[in-house]
């Protein structure tokens, strides 16, 4: 027997109110977290153009042309010098055991390493921890405020935002006093950093720029908590 409008309707009603208390949550979620979303949309369209149409080209044509070995070398030599502000942030946050691990990744890369080119910490058990400052501030308390993408820098919040300018002064850059060698280095950092992702976009669906800023926050979330976070189910 045919169900009458009256009913279908009824139970299209009902099944919209269900739905309804389902996504509103999760709609005022991301209104919380991104309550600029139209100034970060504009920002992220500026950032995967230009992307998409110079720093992609250069990475994929980086790796490309660049042997195995020689292109893990370059990476490990740009981790090994990020270990300085895994290790600053480490002690900041009290985490004395991954200063200690941090510190002898420094000492065994640089040395028997040459300079970070080979991670033989990493063979010696000595596994890399990943720490900014943005994370101390974290675990230090501070919320991380709404979600905010920087031009040309890209996904960040406003607490990690502001954690980039200590961190920056744990960089290198800085202290190269010869421009050209300065900017050649921070541009080889940042075309290996961009060939390094390539293969992880191949995962992003949907709406690039929620799938992303999710990512983000997620991670985020789960670095600051050292993988302590709650189960939303």
């Amino acid at each position: 027997m045919r169900e009458s409008g009256a009913n279908w309707v009824g139970r299209l009603g009902r099944l919209l109110a269900c739905a309804s208390l389902v996504l509103l949550p999760v709609a005022v979620q991301a209104a919380e977290e991104d309550p600029w979303e139209g100034f970060n949309r504009a920002v992220f369209r500026f950032n995967d153009t230009l992307d998409t149409y110079a720093l992609k080209p250069l990475a994929q044509g980086y790796q490309k042309v660049t042997p195995q070995f020689l292109e893990d070398g370059v990476h490990n030599v740009f981790g090994n010098l990020g270990d300085v502000g895994n290790l600053a942030n480490d002690l900041l946050q009290a985490k004395f055991h991954d200063a200690g691990v941090d510190t002898g990744r420094l000492i065994f890369n640089t040395t028997f390493g040459v300079l970070g080119f080979f991670d033989v910490a990493t063979h010696m058990g000595l596994q890399r921890n990943d720490e900014d400052f943005g994370q101390t501030l974290g675990a230090w308390g501070l919320g991380s405020g709404p979600y905010l993408v920087l031009p040309l820098l890209g996904p960040s919040s406003v607490r990690d935002a502001g954690g980039r300018i200590p961190d920056s002064f744990l960089e290198p850059y800085p202290y190269i006093d010869h421009v050209p060698t300065r900017n050649v280095t921070r541009a080889v950092d940042v075309i290996d950093t961009r060939a390094s992702l390539l293969s992880a976009e191949k995962m992003i669906s949907g709406d690039k720029y929620i799938f992303i800023r999710n990512a983000y926050l997620q991670n985020r979330e789960f670095r600051v908590k050292d993988g302590e976070v709650e189960d939303d189910f």
